[in-house]
């Protein structure tokens, strides 16, 4: 194997002929070293010697990259390992897993300190896009509402420039998911349990379940501890328990209460309010509704249940009468003109003015709930049907199987039940005229 001393031109004069698939030429100054060539024009630097009885051939790399000095240096440097009884090959591998190793720590440690600054704001955003195709509007309502940040102006007429609250879980939102903690949570409920303990409970069963997913995606669950921090005793003791509420219309609190509602100057609030009773749906269900969701070919209204998804219920005579009057300003049954959405937001205040008009002070508007189940008994209404139509699944104690009953069968129970309540308001209207015709005949 005849050797030259390297040198420029010879390096890159050096060419592969033709007809061979490669070619060589050896350095005279470094022992190993050889510029190897291709008929494609490419070359490298290789080292060549023998290791335990047989020969071997590493590339050092192309003569562009490692000049001759360079080159010969690195010959000579794997000549000694392989004298030290090294394999160089051996080494290089080595060397090549310990930086990729290294490279994938430094990886690694870059996506754990970007998780470890991930805010609860920021995880609740992910969390409640990807369950919400198994939510109800107004549950995802509510977690959209727990969370806000507030600071925004209310819309409300009259309102002025008053701002909108941050949410019970506001403060939790800018905290890194990793720094939640029971300590802190614990803290947390202690703070908003002494100002509104009822949407802190709330918020509180949505923050359990919302650290429950957490856990159970790789993403996050090494951000958290093994154990839900917000299912602590503490926590739940600062929030309290739900008291027994005892807003509730007596039958002998009906005149007076349709009395003072009917004369609210607002007609979409007032035909929203005995709509809320006369149905016994939750104050965001009935606010939610939309010219959509009535029907009135086959008098049904379908009401964005804030559990089951939908529910169909019986658009009954009043109500409908109630319905046909009111203005189609938007998409909205029950519109504003002053909101920013358009819809009218809950109308505590036009009813606490109302009931106390009445004498009926105390009475809130998910006490129009209570007051439509509790009316009900008096008609001897089975229980299941009542829950059918408010949005409750009957427990077992009153059913022992969910029965789902048709829209026909609502109606024959549900138009009883409003007859019966309108009658005990002392309001008699003609029943059987077309919507828009009905025509209330007096207030007894």
């Amino acid at each position: 194997m005849a050797k030259i001393a390297f040198t420029a031109g010879r390096v890159s004069g050096f060419k592969c002929p033709s007809d061979k698939k490669q070619a060589f030429l050896w350095d005279a100054t470094a022992p190993g070293l050889g510029l190897r060539a291709t008929p494609a024009g490419k070359s490298a630097y290789v080292f060549q010697s023998v290791y335990q009885g047989k020969d071997i051939r590493i590339t050092i790399g192309s003569p562009t990259a490692w000049r001759i000095p360079e080159a010969q240096a690195k010959a000579r440097e794997l000549q000694r390992l392989i004298d030290e009884g090294k394999d160089p090959r051996d080494l290089k591998r080595d060397a090549l897993a310990a930086q990729a190793e290294k490279q994938a720590a430094a990886a690694a440690k870059v996506e754990a300190d970007k998780a470890a600054a991930l805010t609860v704001g920021e995880v609740w955003g992910d969390y409640i896009e990807k369950r919400r195709p198994f939510w109800g509007e107004l549950h995802y309502r509510d977690h959209i509402d727990k969370a806000k940040a507030g600071g925004l102006p209310s819309g409300r007429r009259g309102g002025g420039k008053q701002m909108t609250k941050p949410g019970p879980l506001a403060a939790l939102m800018p905290l890194a998911l990793k720094d939640l903690d029971q300590t802190t949570i614990e803290r947390w409920a202690a703070d908003e349990g002494k100002t509104r303990p009822s949407s802190a409970r709330l918020a509180w069963r949505l923050l359990t379940v919302f650290l429950t997913w957490c856990a159970e995606q790789p993403e996050y669950a090494a951000l958290l501890p093994d154990k839900n921090p917000a299912k602590t005793k503490k926590a739940r003791e600062a929030l309290g328990k739900p008291g027994t509420k005892s807003d509730v219309l007596q039958r002998e609190q009906l005149a007076a209460w349709f009395a003072a509602v009917r004369q609210i100057q607002n007609p979409v609030i007032a035909a929203c309010l005995q709509m809320m009773l006369l149905t016994g749906a939750r104050p965001g269900e009935v606010l939610a509704l939309r010219w959509e969701d009535v029907n009135t070919q086959w008098k049904g209204i379908s009401i964005r249940d804030k559990v089951e998804g939908t529910r169909e219920i019986p658009a009954t005579p009043y109500m409908l009468h109630l319905l046909a009057a009111l203005p189609r300003r938007n998409e909205w049954v029950f519109s504003s003109p002053t909101s920013a959405s358009g819809c009218l937001t809950e109308p505590n205040n036009p009813h606490t003015r109302a009931c106390k008009a009445a004498g009926l002070e105390g009475l809130t508007l998910h006490g129009l709930r209570r007051s439509f189940a509790s009316l009900t008994e008096w008609l001897g209404t089975p229980a299941g049907i009542t829950a059918q139509i408010m949005g409750h699944k009957p427990s077992a104690i009153a059913e022992k199987h969910y029965i789902f009953r048709p829209l026909e069968l609502l109606r024959l129970h549900h138009e009883k039940i409003e007859a019966w309540i309108l009658e005990q308001a002392g309001i008699v209207f003609d029943a059987k005229a077309a919507p828009g015709a009905l025509r209330v005949v007096a207030n007894a």
